[in-house]
C-alpha cells in the first residue's frame, strides 16, 4: 500500500511539474479592427507603438484572416477550432433581419452549445488557470459554461453600453467616474496575472474596442483631431483614440509580464474578429475592398501578430495565409494540451519556427444579409486566387490577389476553368461541413426590401 501511495504521489508531483513548465498565454481579440488600423500594417494616422513593438519582437502575418466577416462566428471558431459553417453559427448574434429580401436565411444556431470541446476547456484540463475578460457574444451561459474559471465584463451584448464608468455591465462593477473601459479590462487582466503568476495561465482578452459606439479619452481625441486630414482615408479622431486604448493595453500587459519576470514564459497572440468598419467613415481598410459585413477582403483580412518566446524570430514576417481556427490549434500545441476533436485549423508552429506548412484552401460561408453590403455568399482562397459565389443570382466573381489585392478586376469570364474548379471545391467543402444554405423567400418583395449600408465596390 505504501508503495502504491508513493507512486501516486510521484505521479501527482510529476503532473504538477509538467503543468508549471507550460507557457502562459495571452490571447487578445480586438473587435472590428481592420488589417491597416495599425501603423505596423501601414496606417499613417493611428499611433500604435506598443503593438508595433510586439510585431518587431515576434512574427507579423501579412495574410491573417478572420473566420467570418462579422464577430460571433469568428469567436465561435476561435473557441472550438471549427469553421462557423460547421457549427451553423454563421452570423452575429442575433443577426440582421431582411424579411422581404430575395432569399430566406437558414435556421442558424444563435447559442454556442456548452457540450462542444473548447480551447479554454482543453487548457484547463492541462492545468491552466483560465480567464475571459471582455466581450463574449456567443452564448447565454457565458464563458464559464465553456471552460473559463473566471469571467469578467461579459454583458451579453455585441458592444458596450458605455466606454466610461458607470459601465452598466452586470459582470463589471463600476469604477471611478470617467474610468475608461479598455483601461479597466487591462487592469483586470493584470490582476489575474498577478494572482496566477506561479502557475500557467490563459488570459483571453477580447476587448470591446474598437467597436461602436465610438468613444475615447478627450485629450487623446484632441491629439488626433490635430493630426487628422481629410486627404487621409483614415481620419476619425475618436476611432483613433479607441485604437490607442488597445495599444496602451498591450504596453501595460507586457510591462506587467516584465515586472513579474514572466516575459520569457508567455505567448502573446494579437488578432481581430473581422475587418474594419467602413460605414460612416469609421476607418478605411487601405487598399482592400470594402469592410466588415462584406464578401470581400476588407471584411475578413485582419492583423495577426504572434510572440512565442524562444520560437519566433524578432521582426519576422510571414506571408502564408492563416485563419482564426489556426490560432486554436497552435496554442494547444504549445501548451502541450490535447487537440480538440473535429477541428479545421492547423498548428502554425512550423511557420512560427521559420518553416512551412502544407498549402491548403481557406473557406468562408455567410448565408445572411448585412448592412455592410453582404448578400448571402460563400468564398474560398487558394494559391492567391479568391472566388466568391453569390446565392441571390448564382453568380461568381474571381480575383487574383497577387496582381489585384483590391479585387477590382473580376476574372471569372476570362478564367472559366479556374473559376469552375474552385467553385466545385467550394461546393464540396460546403457539403463536407454540412453548411446551411439560404432558400427562396416566398415573401420576397423588392419594393419593401430596404437594405442598409454601402454597396460592394472595389477599393479606391
Amino acid at each position: 500500500m505504501k508503495r502504491i501511495l508513493l507512486t501516486l504521489l510521484v505521479l501527482a508531483w510529476a503532473s504538477i511539474a509538467r503543468a508549471a513548465e507550460r507557457p502562459n498565454i495571452i490571447l487578445m481579440l480586438i473587435d472590428d479592427m481592420g488589417l491597416t488600423d495599425l501603423s505596423c500594417y501601414g496606417s499613417k494616422f493611428y499611433q500604435t507603438p506598443n503593438i508595433d513593438q510586439l510585431a518587431r519582437d515576434g512574427m507579423k502575418f501579412t495574410h491573417a484572416y478572420s473566420a467570418c466577416t462579422v464577430c460571433s462566428p469568428t469567436r465561435a471558431a476561435l473557441m472550438t477550432g471549427r469553421y462557423p459553417a460547421a457549427l451553423h453559427l454563421t452570423d452575429f448574434i442575433a443577426g440582421h433581419n431582411r424579411p422581404a429580401a430575395k432569399l430566406r436565411i437558414p435556421d442558424w444556431t444563435k447559442d454556442l452549445p456548452a457540450s462542444l470541446p473548447t480551447l479554454p476547456r482543453a487548457l484547463k484540463d492541462a492545468g491552466y488557470a483560465t480567464c475571459a475578460i471582455g466581450k463574449w457574444h456567443l452564448s447565454e451561459g457565458g464563458p464559464k459554461a465553456h471552460g473559463f474559471d473566471v469571467s469578467i465584463a461579459n454583458n451579453g451584448r455585441g458592444q458596450p453600453a458605455s466606454y466610461f464608468s458607470p459601465y452598466k455591465n452586470p459582470e463589471l462593477p463600476d469604477g471611478p467616474d470617467g474610468e475608461f473601459l479598455s483601461d479597466r479590462l487591462t487592469a483586470e487582466a493584470e490582476k489575474f496575472i498577478e494572482q496566477n503568476k506561479d502557475r500557467p495561465f490563459f488570459v483571453y482578452l477580447p476587448h470591446f474596442a474598437v467597436h461602436t459606439p465610438l468613444a475615447g479619452k478627450p485629450d487623446v481625441i484632441a491629439k488626433y483631431k490635430a493630426r487628422a486630414s481629410e486627404s487621409d482615408p483614415q481620419h476619425h479622431a475618436t476611432y483613433a483614440a479607441l485604437v490607442e486604448s488597445v495599444d496602451e493595453s498591450v504596453g501595460r500587459l507586457r510591462a506587467k509580464l516584465a515586472e513579474l519576470k514572466l516575459t520569457e514564459r508567455t505567448i502573446i497572440i494579437f488578432t481581430s474578429d473581422n475587418g474594419g468598419l467602413i460605414m460612416n467613415q469609421v476607418t478605411s481598410n487601405l487598399g482592400l475592398r470594402d469592410g466588415k459585413g462584406s464578401a470581400y477582403e476588407g471584411g475578413v483580412r485582419v492583423p495577426g501578430i504572434a510572440l512565442v518566446p524562444g520560437v519566433t524570430q524578432p521582426g519576422s514576417v510571414c506571408p502564408t495565409p492563416v485563419v482564426t481556427m489556426d490560432w486554436t490549434a497552435t496554442l494547444l500545441e504549445f501548451a502541450g494540451a490535447k487537440p480538440l476533436d473535429d477541428t479545421h485549423g492547423v498548428s502554425l508552429a512550423p511557420l512560427l519556427r521559420g518553416q512551412n506548412i502544407p498549402s491548403r484552401p481557406i473557406f468562408w460561408h455567410y448565408p445572411h444579409y448585412h448592412p455592410g453590403g453582404a448578400t448571402p455568399y460563400s468564398a474560398m482562397l487558394e494559391g492567391g486566387w479568391r472566388l466568391v459565389e453569390f446565392f441571390e443570382d448564382n453568380r461568381i466573381e474571381l480575383f487574383n490577389l497577387n496582381d489585384d489585392p483590391a479585387e477590382s478586376r473580376d476574372l471569372a469570364a476570362a478564367q472559366p476553368e479556374k473559376a469552375a474548379t474552385m467553385r466545385s471545391k467550394l461546393k464540396a467543402w460546403r457539403a463536407s461541413v454540412s453548411a446551411q444554405l439560404p432558400t427562396t423567400n416566398p415573401d420576397s418583395d423588392s419594393a419593401k426590401d430596404a437594405p442598409r449600408g454601402k454597396k460592394n465596390k472595389p477599393a479606391n
